[in-house]
């Protein structure tokens, strides 16, 4: 398949402003979407727009609805709202395509935009690899509406109260939040209304942060990113959980009740766990990628039920989810997609699961965590001068393959480069955290040699 030179792992993000994230692309590839999702069809085609609360998400949303209502498409405008809302909106108003603006946990300054299809799915990488085509295809300018046939843009007003209605039903209806005190932070993102709208409509006693965005804080110093101040909250106020959000709200990390992190994989092990005994996780069967920790998949085994891993990135979760017919899926980072209830990660959502799980059970987030023996873990990102292929890079060739015989059976290595920034990132799993950092050590040493770079 041809590379994709645009679209990384998660739809297209930079910095905003510069290349290649500004708003002359942003309008073509507005153009490229209509004339893609208006193939076939004899009316004009329907796309939905959502974006966080990044300062740059007005420039990058009028850019995209001027090319598509350049081709003579409807555009419908929903403001800022959570990645899954945008997804949710798409399938249920049978819109052609969905649009998010967003960078997800990245800084404010930076921006992207990922699509969603009309089943409500990111697009795969052959449909991304055609609109990269268009957008350098000069046939595409010979190819807009004049006239009466020029498109229109609107403002769906309820966008937010569709979303709340929708995460709330996904919450069983014989139980009820009342009693419980929650900490949810917004990380002054896209569900900074709706994340907390959900919880109070169901009964919750919430606790509010991140939830005040001024167009350049988001992920700053709050949300998933930072959830110690969720924890900090959660001690003070005594709750029994906190949530913590990223800017898309596509992702949720857990604080328990004693203030401690509970992530991405602690959360797939409680709920897996009981998909199993409850014969709900279908084929038996968790996804997860390549950075999941071991102590997950030794969780799911011991429950009598195994662990597929793909690659880095929520949208190759859910394209093995689809693939086979599996029902639970997500990232350690916190993306988790429950298949019966949405087609892409949603941190309000999977927090209702596991407070549906807590309530069910009537057992504190710590107890029903322990079900996951986490394995020691160390993680690196290195920022460096250039891209290379790892093949390439002999010195740090040599020191993985030094480390995956030392660590063997007992362990995993794991090196490569973010789809989403200029880094490289490196993984060690083993019994002995020392031997793991030793090792890290020297496999960014050797990194940054084969690239001249500097410590």
């Amino acid at each position: 398949m041809t590379e994709r030179k645009l679209f990384g792992t998660d739809g297209i993000r930079g910095k905003a402003n510069v290349a290649p994230m500004t708003p002359e692309l942003a309008l073509r590839l507005g153009r490229a979407l209509a004339h893609v999702a208006g193939r076939g069809k004899q009316r004009p085609p329907r796309i939905v727009i959502g974006k966080d609360t990044r300062l740059s998400g007005y420039m990058f949303e009028t850019a995209m609805a001027a090319g598509i209502c350049a081709m003579g498409g409807r555009v419908m405008l929903c403001g800022p709202i959570p990645t899954p809302a945008v997804a949710n909106l798409t399938q249920s108003m049978r819109a052609d395509a969905g649009v998010v603006i967003s960078a997800s946990h990245n800084p404010f300054a930076d921006n992207g935009i990922k699509i969603f299809g009309p089943d409500g799915y990111k697009l795969p990488d052959a449909e991304e690899i055609d609109i990269e085509r268009l957008l350098l295809d000069g046939n595409l300018d010979q190819l807009g509406k004049t006239g009466a046939e020029v498109g229109r843009a609107e403002k769906i007003q309820d966008a937010r109260g569709r979303y709340v209605v929708y995460a709330k039903n996904t919450f069983p209806k014989e139980l009820t939040l009342d009693g419980i005190r929650v900490v949810v932070d917004a990380a002054h993102g896209a569900a900074y209304r709706v994340a907390p709208d959900v919880l109070r409509e169901l009964g919750a006693d919430v606790i509010a942060l991140g939830c005040r965005p001024n167009g350049v804080n988001i992920n700053r110093a709050s949300g998933a990113l930072h959830p110690e101040h969720v924890a900090h909250e959660v001690k003070r106020m005594r709750c029994n959980v906190g949530i913590a959000l990223d800017g898309d709200a596509d992702r949720v990390i857990f604080v328990d009740e004693k203030g401690q992190i509970v992530d991405g994989d602690a959360i797939m092990a409680l709920c897996g766990v009981r998909m199993l005994r409850e014969r709900r996780l279908a084929k038996r069967t968790l996804v997860t990628t390549v950075m999941s920790n071991m102590g997950l998949e030794h969780a799911i085994a011991g429950a009598g039920g195994k662990l597929v891993r793909t690659s880095v990135g929520d949208r190759y979760v859910v394209e093995a989810m689809r693939r086979h017919g599996y029902t639970l899926g997500g990232e350690q980072s916190g993306h988790l997609v429950f298949a019966e209830h949405a087609t892409t990660g949603d941190g309000t959502v999977a927090a209702l699961q596991v407070l549906a799980i807590l309530l069910r059970e009537q057992k504190p987030l710590s107890e029903l965590a322990a079900c996951m023996e986490r394995m020691p873990q160390v993680l690196e990102s290195l920022t460096l001068p250039a891209r290379r292929p790892l093949d390439q890079m002999s010195g740090l060739s040599r020191v993985i393959a030094q480390a995956e015989k030392k660590l063997s059976k007992s362990g995993r290595v794991l090196v490569r480069w973010s789809g989403t920034e200029p880094k490289l990132r490196l993984m060690l799993e083993g019994p002995d955290p020392k031997v793991l950092s030793t090792l890290v050590a020297e496999m960014a040493a050797a990194a940054r040699k084969d690239l001249g770079a500097s410590a």
